[in-house]
């Protein structure tokens, strides 16, 4: 959906993608700049992001990209032991990055992605036994 929007006096036409409410994705992230962690429902990822490539076997133990951007670091390596809430990449978005945390407590699985990667909203990034 395109839209026109006017900012201080000045026009921007900027191109939307309509998030399907009824499947919410449970997405754990940090801001850079001391902000505290947050567990938040988001509407999932379009169809097409959320839909293709490899799917989960348990969405619960799933982690999804909260935002379209670039990979910029990965924490973690498969096999490793991870907490609740321990951050286990960094997205990197319109020069700001958000550290995602691990939405629950186990042993990575598998890692999705790699540095330099670029991700969409709902992507799977990592998966956790």
């Amino acid at each position: 959906m395109k839209l026109i929007i006017t900012v201080e006096g000045k026009k921007y036409e900027v191109e939307v993608e309509v998030a399907d409410a009824e499947s919410p994705v449970a997405v754990r992230y940090v801001t850079t700049g001391g902000a505290a962690a947050a567990a938040a429902p988001r509407a999932a990822a379009p169809a097409a992001a959320a839909g293709s490539g490899r799917q989960p076997t348990d969405e619960g133990k799933a982690c999804r990209s909260p935002l379209a951007g670039v990979v910029s670091e990965v924490n973690v390596e498969i096999g490793q032991e991870v907490e609740i809430e321990q951050p286990v990449l960094v997205l990197e978005a319109m020069k700001m990055f958000t550290t995602i945390t691990s939405p629950v407590a186990g042993k990575v699985k598998s890692i999705d992605v790699a540095v330099g990667d670029a991700v969409k909203q709902g992507q799977l990034l990592i998966e956790f036994e």
